[in-house]
């Protein structure tokens, strides 16, 4: 079976029932034995990963491999470069502390339109900044954010690891097999241990192996 990469849509949960009645996976993917590596909110959207393969799903989702998750995160106020240094040194929550491996501000990304759309207030300005965490806690970008003054308004989640969201409208997805999914994180493993080496060298990023499914 395939890893499956999909864009979860805003409102929706990452499993394929939801007792609440809210609206699950199973209304994009039918694939049976599949379950979410990791999950996200309802109310974040972005790249989700989906295998029947229990090493990989194990691989990508247990907190001892330490797989780096890349967010664009709208807030509401004026990013600095001290909330970001506070970021990336480590902020205070309420079950431990917790640290971006990088925080940057960035222009406002090229995004489809959240549906329902973020609400905005006319006297207090948002930006956007892109967070990268190694760990998965319940809603710990939000958290995080919050921490240092910035609640966040709009959550992206845009890469796992070497998997990346690029070209996936909200509710598709494709697939990449078995093998080819298992090199990519051999490759992106050694990356890492060379920038490790020497700091300042840049990986790579890795194309896709097929067009998005709906």
């Amino acid at each position: 079976m395939p890893l499956i990469l999909l864009n979860k849509p805003f409102g929706m949960v990452s499993r394929f029932l939801d007792d609440s009645g809210r609206p699950g996976l199973g209304r994009l993917i039918e694939r049976a034995g599949v379950y979410p590596a990791g999950r996200l909110d309802a109310d974040s959207e972005g790249l989700l990963l989906l295998t029947d393969d229990g090493a990989l799903q194990a691989r990508i989702s247990h907190p001892r491999h330490k797989l780096p998750k890349t967010y664009l995160v709208q807030v509401e106020g004026t990013v600095s470069a001290a909330e970001l240094a506070k970021l990336c040194a480590g902020v205070a929550l309420r079950d431990g502390p917790a640290r971006a491996l990088a925080a940057q501000a960035v222009p406002p990304p090229s995004l489809w339109p959240r549906q329902p759309p973020v609400r905005e207030r006319r006297q207090i300005p948002d930006s956007w900044l892109e967070l990268v965490i190694a760990e998965g806690r319940n809603r710990q970008v939000r958290r995080m954010t919050a921490a240092v003054g910035l609640p966040t308004l709009r959550l992206v989640r845009t890469r796992v690891g070497p998997w990346a969201l690029e070209g996936l409208a909200p509710g598709e997805w494709r697939e990449l097999s078995l093998a080819q999914s298992w090199a990519m994180l051999g490759s992106a493993a050694g990356i890492r241990s060379r920038r490790a080496a020497k700091p300042g060298q840049q990986a790579s990023r890795t194309g896709r192996a097929s067009g998005p499914r709906r």
